[in-house]
């Protein structure tokens, strides 16, 4: 009888989980070379191929898809086993494993997550920001059930992939108090020349900004253009300029920045994609969150 190498499965989930080799030897505190051939190792066993080549990462084949599906059950299963021995609960929670593109706005992230902790089934978040097109190939590999972006799947990424719309709305325009005052009135031409943060050019909602801003004749002086949502917040709750934000989260925006609105536009539209592998989503909470972010968060 032959025997499954387990840290070869280790490996296999590892490399599958990271997308590539050297992250994996990272993880792992491998060389590269060892764990390349470990992977071959196991590849022999299986007299199966596990991996081809895209680019610069590692997709997994069809059998590789299978074979990841299973050694994720045996590791989790392991951690259950070690959980009950050692006196804790032996109740298995389902894992939703998230990639967060790092455009989508922290507080439209959570408002959308947080349909999954409300559901009835224990739900374990799993979620891993990074850039759009690094995490559609790992989507390829299965490490994710999920990935929440600002724009559909291009045809430039090679992922057999699926879009499902999980809202759009329009955008607020917010600033400290005291510069709010001054750029109220007459919005959006008071928009002309004033103090402008921005989210870079990489971002959908900023090329629709600026096709916005075109159309009604304004040009605002771009103080910052700041990826990171979060941190363009910051600088204009401090007074830094006026920034602009979704809808859905005006008042959270309000109440955690203590900013108050300049005004509001339905010209400009954010919109926010759950992009799956799947044309008719299965997993629970996958499928709770396209049905419910548009009754709920967007209707």
């Amino acid at each position: 009888m032959e025997w499954l190498n387990y840290h070869h499965l280790l490996y296999f989930h590892t490399v599958a989980r990271e997308g590539s080799v050297k992250r994996a030897a990272e993880v792992l505190r491998l060389a590269q070379p060892t764990l390349s051939g470990q992977i071959r190792r196991l590849e022999e066993v299986l007299d199966e191929k596990l991996f081809v080549r895209q680019g610069r990462h590692l997709v997994l084949t069809d059998v590789g898809r299978v074979a990841y599906g299973y050694a994720d059950e045996i590791f989790s299963l392991g951690r259950e086993l070690m959980g009950s021995l050692r006196g804790r609960p032996s109740q298995r929670v389902a894992r939703l494993q998230v990639g967060i593109a790092d455009v989508v706005p922290k507080l439209v992230t959570h408002r959308l997550l947080e349909i999954a902790l409300r559901l009835e089934e224990p739900v374990q978040l799993v979620l891993h920001e990074g850039k759009t097109d690094d995490l559609l190939a790992a989507l390829a590999t299965q490490t994710f059930d999920l990935v929440i972006t600002d724009a559909p799947i291009g045809a430039h990424v090679k992922v057999r992939a699926f879009n499902h719309l999980l809202g759009s709305c329009g955008v607020t325009f917010f600033a400290a108090p005291a510069l709010a005052a001054r750029h109220r009135g007459r919005f959006p031409k008071s928009l002309d020349g004033a103090p402008m943060l921005l989210p870079t050019d990489n971002t959908a909602l900023r090329r629709a900004l600026e096709q916005w801003f075109d159309r009604i004749g304004v040009r605002p002086r771009v103080v910052a253009e700041i990826e990171d949502t979060a941190l363009l917040k910051v600088f204009g709750q401090h007074g830094a300029g006026i920034f602009p934000a979704a809808e859905v989260v005006a008042d959270d925006v309000r109440r955690q920045h203590g900013v108050r609105t300049v005004g509001k536009t339905a010209e400009v539209r954010e919109s926010f994609y759950g992009i799956s592998i799947e044309r008719r989503i299965k997993h629970p909470a996958v499928a709770a969150i396209t049905e419910q972010a548009r009754e709920e968060i967007f209707g």
